[in-house]
């Protein structure tokens, strides 16, 4: 393939809006809501709101520092400018290993959503075919990968305005019972057990998998480097994108918990195509299986997209092979998306040899990945005001809002849902898998990439010079 200089900025805000929206609106709300819906009953909507508010904060902090420096790989190089080469190393490649297990879940749900059709097939041949088809477009120039995520996320998008309105008739028109007898409104929010029928650890526990739902979404920080006039169109898609996602969790959640009771809403298939089918909308429940389907497609995408982005920055800093940052002729980074298309067949095997336990253990795990992320986003971008003058701060062009009391407060919170992963039985193999990980980067950095003096031509990862093979 033909070396190319740089990678092309094809990518406009509309683009990056529905990429972010692509990225955190699939998985974790079409599948992995009925597991938080299960922990902490009606309450799961506080627990959406507390996070999305949260995220708010870790978008905007990671859009102050895209914004004053955009580049490929964006809060990697962060990282290593304001915290150091390890912090960046560290920090890239916890994203490029997010990324690889949020995508592993998406093509998990994929393969369950297939089995809406064809329950005879084996679910790992549909993940397969999945990670080749979604390897091969991410192989294309990236405005084709824009344009291909932009319409699958408008798809999604419509589809979940669309039922949120039709769950809305349903209840104020007419359908005031479903076939069984369960009331359909706002009563099934408090008649089970009460808005909180699991208590306050039910609904600390669920934090587990409301976080997981929003990760992805600091993929706007990943496409600095391919932006059309990064200072405009990133401010613009970090402002509008967190508020859609989260009004878009929690009316979406809201009315499929006044549908259907919540304690019989299951985590077989597609939540939402579940309470459709016991509604007996049965049309209905198959387009919806269209939609889901679509929106496993479009994460698994933007997966794909964000992690090779990663990885190509880490090249162009000496963190990772060399090899990782050659560009197509098409501008693709080309060989961290064959990296992840092979890293994508752990999840073939896995649904082969566990598919009844997949998801949640690699949701949790992905949740400490994403958590560890946005904790580092935030210490960075504390750290780089503190390395500016005041007048320089005076001049950033898009600031985090609430400073320094918004970003404290995020980062407290992300060290909680630490604590969270480590308090619940279900999830301590997810932090036990992730303090392994950091060590593991820990000690791969100080072998391989952190120079030594005294020695030839040292690795010099902050100059790029040095190559972590």
């Amino acid at each position: 393939m033909q070396q190319a200089q740089a990678l092309k900025r094809g990518l406009t805000a509309r683009h990056i809006r529905f990429m972010a929206l692509g990225s955190a609106i699939g998985t974790g709300l079409f599948y992995g809501s009925a597991s938080a819906i299960q922990m902490a009953g009606p309450a799961v909507l506080l627990a959406y709101l507390v996070g999305g508010a949260a995220v708010f904060m870790v978008m905007r902090a990671l859009g102050e520092m895209a914004v004053h420096n955009p580049v490929a790989g964006s809060f990697g190089h962060y990282a290593s400018t304001y915290l150091g080469p390890m912090a960046g190393f560290i920090l890239g490649w916890t994203y490029a290993f997010e990324m690889v297990i949020v995508a592993i879940a998406d093509v998990t749900a994929f393969g369950i959503y297939m089995g809406f059709w064809f329950p005879e097939v084996a679910r790992w041949i549909w993940v397969l075919g999945i990670v080749f088809v979604i390897g091969g477009l991410n192989l294309c120039n990236v405005r084709v990968f824009g344009e291909m995520e932009f319409w699958l996320s408008l798809l999604k998008v419509g589809a979940i305005v669309a039922m949120i309105l039709a769950g809305l008739g349903i209840m104020v028109f007419g359908f005031s019972q479903v076939s069984d007898g369960h009331v359909v409104g706002l009563a099934n929010l408090v008649e089970h057990g009460g808005f909180m029928p699991n208590g306050t650890s039910g609904l600390i526990a669920s934090f587990a998998v409301v976080m997981f739902a929003f990760g992805g979404i600091e993929i706007i920080g990943v496409t600095a480097g391919e932006a059309k006039d990064p200072q405009r169109v990133i401010p613009k898609a970090i402002n509008a994108v967190p508020l859609r996602i989260l009004l878009f969790y929690v009316l979406t959640l809201l009315v499929l918990m006044c549908l259907y009771p919540w304690p019989q809403i299951g985590s077989e298939g597609s939540p939402f195509v579940q309470i459709f089918s016991h509604l007996g909308i049965g049309s209905a429940a198959a387009v919806l299986n269209i939609v889901v389907i679509s929106a496993a497609v479009s994460a698994i995408n933007s997966d794909i997209f964000g992690a090779g982005r990663m990885m190509y920055g880490l090249a162009q800093q000496g963190h990772a092979p060399r090899s990782f940052g050659q560009l197509s002729r098409h501008g693709v980074p080309w060989m961290t998306v064959v990296v992840m298309g092979a890293a994508l067949l752990l999840g073939v095997l896995l649904n082969y040899l566990i598919p009844e336990n997949v998801f949640l253990l690699i949701a949790s795990i992905a949740t400490f990945a994403t958590v560890w992320v946005w904790l580092m986003i935030l210490l960075t971008q504390v750290a780089m005001r503190r390395s500016m003058s005041r007048s320089d701060a005076a001049q950033l062009r898009f600031p985090v809002p609430f400073w320094p009391y918004g970003p404290a407060l995020a980062i407290v919170f992300m060290l909680f849902i630490f604590a969270v992963l480590g308090y619940f039985p279900d999830t301590q193999a997810a932090l036990l898998v992730g303090v392994i990980w950091v060590v593991f980067l820990v000690v791969s950095y100080l072998l391989w990439c952190k120079p030594r003096p005294g020695k030839h031509a040292p690795l010099d990862c902050t100059a790029g010079q040095g190559d972590c093979t």
